[in-house]
């Protein structure tokens, strides 16, 4: 059974950082992209950040850019999202996802992903 469980969610104040972390069992996924979305309260699912198959190409949604950094481990069958300078706005559940087809770019479009974590909750406070 593949699962995607998502940890290091929590309560942070604004300027605050948290490392989201993403733990993949059941396949590996180290030929796939991966990426982290969120969704706020009263809000559709935006995407985040994505990175490649390889981790060479990363990209970011312009929210979040210069604050947030997405990397993978290979080894650890895994994804990280190292998120600085928080903010209220960020303040949502955040998913982790992989996406259906291998060696792919990390699209932002989240209908190209099959394997979607839980999620896990980030409340930024002012």
């Amino acid at each position: 059974q593949v699962q995607l469980v998502e940890s290091g969610g929590g309560l942070v104040q604004a300027g605050g950082s948290l490392r989201l972390s993403c733990a993949a069992s059941g396949r590996t996924f180290s030929s796939y992209a991966m990426a982290w979305f969120r969704q706020a309260p009263g809000k559709e699912r935006e995407f985040v950040a994505a990175i490649s198959w390889s981790g060479g190409v990363t990209n970011y949604v312009d929210s979040v850019k210069g604050r947030c950094t997405i990397s993978r481990d290979k080894a650890k069958n895994s994804v990280y999202l190292q998120m600085n300078s928080l903010k209220p706005d960020d303040t949502a559940v955040y998913y982790c996802a992989a996406e259906s087809k291998p060696y792919g770019w990390g699209s932002v479009n989240e209908d190209e992903y099959v394997y979607w974590g839980r999620g896990t909750q980030v409340t930024v406070s002012s």
